[in-house]
């Protein structure tokens, strides 16, 4: 027997996020980060997406607004090489928070170990092994090896993921030879920034604001924040690069010069940061006992999107595997993580693959797929579609039992009268519990979902059905007035 119902490998954002859940659905997890502490090196600069909406539904999004850096939110979003503009959009179907992953990550783990959480620092496991009903991770800590069992287990340790590597996951895909090195910079005397966001510097004259290419890469720049450049550079590298390196200014300052011919002056650092960009996805996110999420499941060749598909991808598995444990999951229930996931994965694959093919030619004619590219985000239809492929907020799941237009869509935030009082979809979801909501006063389709899920009456101003089954991740499981479709939704979701 242990004390130990999951053993999640990795945490970061994803990791963090999948213990935060698995606690408010009552499994005990157990974190275990091979560094002894927080990375320094920069990584992601925000967070996007459908995350924020089920980050809100948690009760968590106005902790997360407290980290943000940048006052202003983004809503002109660089899509491979061109932009996608939403600033003409009352509610952009595209949101985003300037939020350092470092903090990000600051948050999660408090948020995990504030329900109960452990989390565990300079523990790297070594070594696996499973069999029908057990996980058991060989560890080298601070104090030695020692063994730890668990029924599963879920590796979350990143794209060089040794869990996946020995669960024999495959991970088929590409790497890019660009390498993208980034600065936030202030700026610094003799260099002058034009109103429209240009920069003149003594040895190459006018460099515009946007993207200048030449035969060496792309050198990028902007400013996000008054006294603040943005500046990135993207080169061809055969080789790989080391995340663990911390890049400096005169890297920067040398990638510069090699693409554009020559310097650019550079102020104080704010920010430093290199990535490099792959294209990959696990053959499975399912080996026997062992699970994968974030990006040890999937490498995306395009920045904003990672964290987003990471932090969904674990708060689909928590409640599955959660149920799984404590013994009254309907059969196959955790399989359908695989299936959802793998699948979203993809979709987020392919808009960032479509990103690299943008991006990376420097002809004629790539110059030309660009512009017209660019002219079709002017259409609202076109940028609100493409916004939304981002953000993952057009991820629909086939659901059993159910053919109205939510079932399978994350639920919206509908504002509800009960005879308690006002409340919400966001404030009965914040105890991650699925949830029966009843607009239309329908008892025997209540009666059906006692014990089984949490059931609320309430009134809605523009009811969307006149009931809804929603699922702990904020997905509709179902949504009508059918006894018999309701009854098997309830079948292939909540019963052991």
């Amino acid at each position: 027997m242990t004390d130990v119902d999951v053993i999640i490998v990795g945490a970061g954002p994803t990791g963090l996020m999948l213990a935060a859940e698995l606690r408010l659905a009552g499994a005990r997890p157990l974190v275990l980060e091979r560094r002894p502490e927080q990375g320094t090196t920069p990584k992601a600069h925000g967070l996007s997406g459908q995350i924020l909406d089920l980050l809100r539904y948690r009760g968590l999004l106005e902790r997360v607004r407290g980290l943000v850096t940048d006052p202003v939110p983004p809503h002109r979003f660089p899509f491979g090489g061109v932009h996608v503009d939403l600033t003409r959009f009352e509610e952009p179907p595209l949101k985003a928070l300037s939020v350092r992953q470092q903090s990000l990550e600051r948050l999660l783990e408090v948020h995990a170990i504030e329900l109960g959480a452990e989390v565990r620092r300079g523990h790297e496991v070594v070594g696996l092994r499973q069999d029908d009903e057990s996980v058991t991770a060989e560890v080298r800590g601070p104090d030695g090896a020692y063994e730890v069992t668990a029924p599963y287990l879920a590796g979350c340790d990143g794209g060089r993921s040794p869990v996946r590597a020995m669960a024999g996951i495959g991970f088929p895909g590409t790497t890019y030879p660009e390498v993208n090195r980034i600065g936030q910079v202030k700026i610094p005397d003799g260099l002058t920034v034009h109103d429209n966001g240009d920069i003149e510097t003594p040895e190459l004259g006018r460099i515009k604001a946007g993207f200048t290419r030449t035969d060496a890469g792309v050198f990028a720049l902007g400013s996000l924040t008054p006294g603040i450049l943005f500046i990135q550079t993207t080169e061809d590298d055969p080789g790989e690069i080391d995340d663990d390196v911390p890049m400096t200014l005169t890297e920067l300052g040398d990638s510069i010069r090699r693409v554009l011919g020559g310097d650019v002056p550079l102020g104080d650092p704010v920010r430093l940061s290199r990535y490099q960009f792959s294209a990959r996805q696990a053959e499975r996110y399912r080996e026997g006992r062992i699970l994968l999420a974030g990006d040890a499941a999937h490498l995306l060749p395009s920045t904003g999107t990672a964290i987003n598909v990471g932090m969904s991808d674990s708060v689909n598995l928590a409640w599955k595997l959660a149920a799984e444990i404590q013994g009254r999951a309907p059969e196959g229930l955790l399989d359908t993580y695989h299936a959802e996931r793998h699948a979203a994965g993809a979709r987020a694959l392919l808009q960032s693959q479509a990103q690299v093919a943008l991006r990376r030619g420097h002809d004629a004619a790539a110059e030309a797929l660009r512009a017209v590219f660019q002219e079709l985000l002017d259409d609202e239809q076109a940028a609100r579609r493409l916004a939304s492929h981002v953000a993952g907020t057009d991820t629909r799941y086939p659901m059993p039992g159910s053919g109205h237009a939510l079932a399978g869509t994350f639920v919206p935030d509908l504002a509800l009268e009960t005879d308690e009082g006002a409340t919400s979809v966001a404030e009965l979801l914040r105890p991650a519990r699925p949830v029966l909501l009843d607009l239309a006063g329908r008892p025997e389709l209540r009666e059906l979902a006692q014990g089984l899920v949490d059931v609320h009456t309430a009134k809605a101003e523009n009811r969307p059905a006149d009931v809804l089954l929603i699922r702990p991740d904020g997905y509709v499981a179902w949504a009508g007035d059918d006894v018999g479709g309701l009854r098997e939704s309830l079948a292939t979701w909540f019963t052991g």
